[in-house]
């Protein structure tokens, strides 16, 4: 049996970039969720904690990642073979491309996972 592909992908916005990378990253989204073996291309954008009517946070302590600047993509393909289209399509080129400017990083962080259960 193949196993899936899943991971999540992680950059930090530039100060002043964010609605960019917002803007192609989303770009983006619709082309991979047409790709035959792609599965599940879930972005998110970290957010703030959400406040109580009486203005209290929930008791939850925020992680160090930045609010507003930081995106996280949450990726599964149907098998390794779909991973390796995925990452020789075109439209992952000029992403990566136009992205790279925009961020922080050298390129997005990759980790590798694997659903529990």
């Amino acid at each position: 049996m193949t196993r899936p592909v899943q991971l999540i992908a992680e950059f930090t916005a530039r100060p002043g970039r964010e609605e960019e990378v917002e803007r192609l990253l989303l770009a983006l989204t619709a082309e991979v969720r047409r790709e035959p073996g792609c599965l599940e291309f879930t972005p998110l954008r970290v957010a703030t904690v959400p406040v109580l009517d009486a203005g209290t946070t929930l008791g939850v302590t925020p992680g160090p990642a930045p609010v507003g600047r930081r995106f996280i993509v949450t990726e599964t393909y149907r098998d390794a073979a779909a991973f390796a289209d995925h990452l020789a399509a075109p439209h992952g080129a000029v992403f990566n491309a136009a992205l790279a400017p925009l961020i922080e990083e050298d390129g997005s962080q990759l980790t590798f996972v694997d659903a529990l259960g």
